[in-house]
């Protein structure tokens, strides 16, 4: 899949696409990441993306022509069907698990991040397809956000993550019924006074299990209770499930 990002700080981007485990994704090209400047498509010397904005007021706000001339070109190289145009914005659709999959399972898409006080109003009307947002909160830019949906992703694609199933057991995970992962441990096995639980130390697969799993339902109650409403309506608890509902209430 190939993602193209729309920005106007692609070096922000270097460092993160050559560190960490998710940089084998991008080195193999399973994930390919292109960037593009909107400043190259800018007119002018001064080759200026963005002005005042009418009516007045605070910032600075960019230009639909760059961005436009900038998207024509992306799309141009691409050479294939049309794409999805993702913008960054405070009233998209809140990233969720379910969309990653989605994602990870696609051709890519075009990433559109904003900057300083937004972008005209005209540009999204008439070009992009898709608004996403990270949470109720506003960042100085896109270029996170872009991050974060390609982190999320390229962990995603086969051969990536050291473990296969990594993954499939993190929160959220359909294989955890969509709930919260249970915690984790590892050597020692006495920290300061505090000993790892018995059923991890006890070899049994099946208490093993167990275990994670009350611990999962107890997590996910106490911190994203409508988490459990979902799974419950979706007929994914058990009644064993329930009874460890139940008691830890």
């Amino acid at each position: 899949m190939r993602f193209d990002v729309i920005t106007l700080f692609p070096e922000l981007f270097a460092p993160f696409l050559v560190s960490g485990v998710t940089r084998r994704a991008y080195e193999s090209k399973q994930v390919e990441v292109v960037l593009w400047n909107p400043r190259d498509f800018a007119a002018g010397n001064y080759k200026r993306v963005d002005d005042r904005p009418f009516g007045g007021g605070p910032g600075m706000v960019m230009m639909a022509e760059p961005l436009s001339a900038c998207l024509d070109a992306v799309l141009a190289a691409r050479g294939e069907a049309p794409v999805p145009v993702v913008l960054f914005s405070p009233i998209g659709e809140k990233l969720q698990h379910a969309a990653i999959e989605q994602w990870s399972g696609s051709a890519g898409a075009v990433l559109v991040c904003g900057r300083y006080e937004g972008i005209d109003q005209r540009f999204i009307d008439v070009r992009v397809t898709h608004l996403i947002s990270l949470g109720d909160f506003v960042l100085s830019g896109g270029e996170i956000p872009a991050m974060a949906l390609l982190d999320a992703v390229a962990r995603l694609q086969p051969g990536v993550l050291g473990d296969e199933a990594s993954h499939v057991q993190d929160s959220f995970n359909p294989a955890l019924d969509g709930l919260l992962d249970c915690p984790h441990y590892t050597r020692p096995e006495q920290w300061q006074g505090r000993p790892v639980p018995a059923p991890l130390m006890s070899g049994h697969h099946a208490k093993i299990e167990r275990w994670r799993r009350d611990q999962s339902l107890a997590i996910t109650s106490a911190h994203r209770p409508e988490l459990i409403e979902v799974a419950r309506a979706a007929g994914r608890l058990d009644k064993v499930d329930e009874a460890v509902l139940k008691k830890k209430l």
